[in-house]
């Protein structure tokens, strides 16, 4: 047995466990072990039932609110255990202080955790605070809502309606989000060479309502990683990362991100793979494994999540994940997520199958096979074919490692891997 975020050791009975008392009742439930030594060793403890009232009276005395709680007593190693409850008139101070675990360690909250604590206990969430700003338009937003939903005009009882308003002229920071002065942080979109310190573009989408946001995100996604390919007479469109996926990842972190730190959203971009790295780990009370399995009961910004829901951006609350994988099911590539106390991560890898190259493909790593470097203008003189045509065959072919590309601009040469 291991000390864990929800488990404390004490050996002895110090006024030091009181900040872990307010930790565990301001973040979810955990016990606190007394009488077992930090390697886990069953120590026990003198006189338990005097000491169970000791630990009570420290509880009931220095912890405000009073938190829920039950003490325990095993009879034959003489341990305590107190299990504390996540409480819901949160923060839980101990000398005025409110704290959270971190490993296996207490610490102190900063000034924004507490805030969030406190609206928390208020049920109240960033988004439907008040904002700043007395005048706010919604251009953006009513043409969306006219192309997705039919409705002509926006009138007052819609933005009422969308919860964007709490009375006449007081809007909320979601509405702030939402307007077309939206002063909030954007997105930040980068497109790497072979590596992170190569930066071939790079584009800050901000000062627009996040509707705009992440309809320009899509538009630079299909700028790199779709291409059309014409067969016969039908003319189709070639997906190298699925657009649903990269959508869902988008959607997803404007509408789970934490509003209230300054950082962008990420968006990496890379010839095998999409990095979208949003700002905030997984909301009070929920697991990884929930978050992974779409278990997602409550959302950090539920005005945002049900926009996004009515205007078709995000399908069921809490499916993202599941659809995210639902397209790369007929892959041997996976996303893979990944989850801090201060950021998620979703990897979007581009497809492969079985990687079976086409004709054209072929023909043009057969060019390769000596070795030689050869710009796309060369490529195209050596097999007659359209730059257009050369471009687009280079672009599946380095994404699928098969090539690589070496240098920028008109010094641009391709090699095999």
């Amino acid at each position: 047995m291991r000390e864990s975020r929800a488990l404390e050791f004490k050996s002895d009975i110090t006024s030091t466990f009181l900040k872990t008392v307010s930790a565990f009742a301001n973040y979810g439930q955990g016990k606190i072990l007394f009488g077992v030594s930090d390697n886990g060793e069953n120590l026990g403890v003198k006189n338990p039932d005097e000491v169970c009232l000791n630990i009570e009276n420290k509880i009931n005395d220095s912890i405000s609110p009073k938190p829920n709680y039950s003490l325990s007593v095993n009879r034959r190693t003489k341990v305590i255990t107190l299990e504390v409850e996540e409480g819901k008139f949160k923060p839980y101070l101990y000398k005025g202080k409110a704290y959270k675990r971190n490993g296996t360690a207490t610490v102190e909250v900063d000034q924004i955790e507490l805030k969030r604590l406190t609206l928390e206990g208020s049920n109240l969430y960033f988004e439907s605070l008040p904002c700043k700003e007395k005048k706010l338009t919604f251009n953006y937003l009513e043409q969306i809502l006219q192309e997705k939903l039919g409705v002509t005009k926006i009138t007052e009882d819609t933005v009422k309606t969308l919860g964007l308003m709490l009375e006449k002229d007081q809007y909320t920071n979601a509405a702030a989000l939402i307007s077309d002065e939206n002063s909030f942080p954007g997105i930040d979109i980068a497109r790497f060479g072979n590596s992170i310190s190569e930066i071939l573009d790079r584009e800050t989408i901000a000062g627009v309502s996040i509707l705009e946001q992440f309809e320009q995100a899509v538009k630079v996604y299909k700028r790199y990683y779709q291409y059309e390919q014409i067969t016969g007479i039908t003319r189709e469109t070639v997906e190298l990362i699925p657009e649903a996926a990269f959508r869902e990842a988008v959607a997803n972190a404007i509408v789970h991100r934490t509003w209230d730190v300054n950082a962008n959203i990420r968006i990496s971009m890379f010839a095998d793979h999409i990095d979208v790295s949003s700002p905030g780990g997984l909301p009070n009370g929920m697991t990884v494994e929930e978050y992974l399995n779409g278990s997602i009961s409550s959302l950090r910004n539920p005005v945002i999540g049900n926009l996004f829901f009515r205007l078709h951006y995000i399908e069921m609350f809490g499916t993202g994940i599941r659809r995210i994988r639902e397209t790369y099911k007929e892959y041997k590539t996976k996303p893979t997520f990944t989850v801090t106390d201060n950021s998620i991560t979703v990897f979007l890898p581009v497809k492969k199958s079985n990687f079976s190259v086409t004709v054209d493909e072929q023909a043009v790593l057969d060019l390769f096979d000596n070795g030689m470097r050869y710009s796309s203008s060369e490529i195209a003189e050596r097999l007659s074919w359209s730059r257009d045509k050369v471009i687009r065959v280079l672009k599946v072919l380095v994404a699928g490692k098969h090539i690589q590309k070496i240098g920028k601009g008109r010094g641009t040469k391709y090699s095999k891997m």
